[in-house]
């Protein structure tokens, strides 16, 4: 224990030692000293009379400060400097965050009316497109529940008839019986009664025949379901006389329509029976072209679903699943600049329909119509035939063209699409299928 305290009394001794030498021996004359009521380095009585065991006759002149003194001096100025540095940085800091906060508070007061509109907007454009999905489908379950509870009457009817048919025979059965009890039944009705009995016994065997004629007439009846089908893809849908055909998918393959009249509208109507024979991923049916805008109105497939594009691709609604290959379908795409409301209908039905699409956008007059391809950024070369994309024409069947320069209701809509109706003798005021003048072209044929 001794030999560590001499250890540790030898390591103060060179580290005081060490500071001693770091002190520049002229440091005495730099330093000034001043005494007051608040120094707060004042030395210990004890201390001083240690370091300066005669005391100073003159109260007035003061000490010389010892090495020790001195180091403590320098120590405590370098504290203060730091406290100081510190209060420099958190001050700085304060100001920097009241500048930024003040920046925030700005910027929420100038964008924050723009971003909630829009953010009304597009809540309000995703309820109606909810709406009209949800109203839809509500529409298709009460067709279905329709047609099943339609179903369940008949068969209920079937069944009713046939218990009174069998309620009917016992009774006579009956009758039979108690004739025979009492000992006065004619040899007629002995055999009616016979038969009737060998008509009972032969319940289970007319139960496994009226199976067989069942299965039977279900069979003919897909039969006749499927000739049905294949009569009718050989003929043209709606009451139509005529047709187009688009054999082949290539860049000259298209059908050049005349209006009726020069037009220039804020709204319209297009309607039209399609079958395609092969659906890929971009299928121009209808085109309407201007010199200042080679996309004013597109109607076009894109796999199994229908695109209604208005003043370019920006501007859309989106019909899914609308699309069989090698079935009829019918078509119609609504528009109206007022709110910009557009919307597609499929066999008659409403499928999609958005606001917001090309709202206040009128319709330039002098374009062109093309049926199967869109002149698209070719337009200027209309001189020239081939300058089609050929990934985008289109191959199948087409029938029923009609454009109207105003909105139809869902009325006059399912009118046109009835498979069985007349729908083609409904004609458009700007383009009416068999008055309007149609010119096919690279290879496209007229079909009765």
């Amino acid at each position: 224990m001794a030999n560590m305290s001499i250890w540790t009394f030898l390591q103060a001794m060179c580290l005081v030692a060490s500071l001693s030498m770091a002190v520049p021996e002229n440091y005495d004359d730099e330093i000034e000293v001043g005494y007051g009521p608040n120094y707060l380095n004042e030395i210990p009585e004890e201390d001083q009379m240690e370091e300066t065991p005669t005391p100073s006759p003159i109260p007035c002149k003061s000490p010389a400060f010892t090495k020790w003194d001195k180091l403590f001096t320098m120590l405590e100025n370098s504290q203060m400097k730091e406290n100081m540095l510190l209060q420099y940085t958190d001050d700085i800091i304060k100001v920097e965050l009241q500048s930024l906060r003040a920046e925030m508070l700005q910027f929420v007061a100038q964008y924050g009316g723009s971003c909630a509109s829009a953010v009304e907007s597009s809540v309000r454009r995703a309820g109606i497109q909810t709406e009209t999905r949800l109203q839809n489908v509500l529409d298709r379950v009460r067709e279905v529940s329709a047609d099943q509870y339609a179903r369940h009457d008949t068969a209920l009817q079937q069944l009713l008839a046939a218990s009174v048919n069998q309620a009917a025979r016992l009774e006579q059965l009956e009758n039979g019986c108690l004739i025979s009890g009492g000992g006065g039944m004619t040899s007629q009705a002995k055999r009616h009664l016979m038969q009737e009995v060998t008509e009972t016994e032969n319940g289970g065997r007319l139960e496994k025949t009226l199976a067989t004629i069942s299965s039977e007439l279900q069979t003919i009846q897909e039969q006749l379901t499927l000739y049905t089908r294949s009569t009718f893809a050989n003929r043209l849908p709606s009451g139509c006389d005529t047709g187009l055909l688009f054999p082949t998918r290539s860049s000259l393959a298209h059908v050049e329509v005349s209006p009726k009249k020069p037009f220039q509208t804020n709204a319209v109507t297009i309607c039209l029976w399609v079958k395609p024979t092969q659906v890929l991923n971009k299928t121009v049916l209808f085109s309407y072209s201007t010199t200042g805008n080679a996309y004013e109105l597109q109607l076009v497939l894109n796999g199994q679903s229908v695109f209604f594009t208005v003043n370019g691709e920006a501007h859309l609604v989106e019909a899914s699943g609308a699309v069989q290959e090698g079935q009829w379908v019918h078509i119609c795409a609504v528009w109206s600049s007022h709110q910009g409301l557009a919307s597609l209908w499929v066999n008659g039905q409403q499928s999609a329909s958005s606001p917001g699409v090309a709202e206040g956008h009128e319709l330039r007059s002098k374009g062109s119509i093309l049926l199967g391809q869109e002149y698209g950024r070719y337009f200027k070369y209309l001189s020239n035939p081939d300058t089609f994309d050929a990934e985008q024409a289109f191959t199948g069947k087409m029938t029923g063209v009609n454009m109207w320069d105003h909105v139809l209701d869902s009325k006059e809509i399912s009118q046109q699409a009835q498979l069985d109706g007349s729908g083609c003798g409904i004609r458009g005021n700007v383009v009416a299928w068999g008055v309007s003048n149609i010119e096919p072209k690279g290879g496209v044929k007229l079909i009765y």
